[in-house]
């Protein structure tokens, strides 16, 4: 198999179609040589079975997340927020069996050329968000690799480990790190649901031969997403916080 040269990373995309395509034909300008996601396809958002269809189709690689195993049944609804299991109930009534059966074949973690990638973090990987120095100095003290891979918070976040020390900083959109020393942890945030005050979609593209990260975001017409949501009977706060992006 070639060595990848560029890759885009995408995570919780949440049943948000319209912000998946968005993000999809961005990348499509990229020119990447695969696209990796990091889970939690489903819950939240209206549109599950085509964002299953749609990574699955796209993504080369992709881990499965604590809202897909919610509504797959893996784990009790009882541990999600009131909101988050109204709507991993309502997934699980329309839930495909063609999207159940790719779910069901996803892992919480891998790794690919020589990049440690989780969907929560390497001390629990359905669970655990990664939202200070913390619990970001326990992954790089549970990982190896110069590059591990993240998501669940929905924030875009770039760690760096050096002599012994983190530090951790937003990544919004255009921001670069350069990989080519050090070690780093990086979160490209949230397809479909932003929580970093930014309401647009985001992704990441990793330049593995110039070893660079590239924080992208990219709008999307939120307001049909927001009417699908209400349509369904979902959660209305599911719909309003799609505006700002908390």
């Amino acid at each position: 198999m070639a060595q990848l040269r560029r890759v885009a990373v995408v995570s919780d995309i949440h049943g948000n179609l319209h912000a998946l395509r968005a993000v999809l034909e961005a990348i499509a300008g990229e020119e990447v040589d695969a696209i990796w996601c990091l889970g939690d396809l489903v819950g939240y958002g209206p549109r599950p079975n085509e964002c299953c269809a749609e990574v699955e189709r796209a993504a080369a690689l992709c881990l499965v997340g604590n809202h897909d195993l919610g509504v797959l049944g893996r784990i009790p609804l009882e541990d999600f927020s009131d909101d988050a299991a109204d709507a991993a109930r309502w997934s699980q009534t329309v839930l495909t069996a063609e999207a159940r059966q790719y779910l069901e074949r996803l892992a919480s973690l891998a790794a690919a050329d020589g990049i440690e990638l989780f969907h929560a973090s390497p001390r629990d990987p359905v669970w655990e968000y990664i939202l200070g120095d913390e619990a970001a100095r326990a992954a790089f003290a549970l990982t190896s690799a110069p590059l591990v891979l993240v998501g669940h918070s929905h924030v875009a976040l770039a760690f760096v480990f050096e002599d012994g020390s983190v530090e951790g900083t937003l990544a919004p959109d255009g921001a670069e790190i350069d990989l080519s020393s050090r070690r780093w942890l990086l979160n490209p945030g949230s397809v479909g649901q932003p929580r970093d005050g930014d309401p647009r979609a985001a992704y990441l593209v990793l330049d593995l031969d110039a070893r660079r990260a590239l924080f992208r975001r990219v709008p999307y017409p939120i307001e049909r997403t927001q009417e699908e949501i209400r349509e369904r009977g979902l959660p209305e706060p599911l719909a309003a916080r799609l505006a700002h992006g908390l």
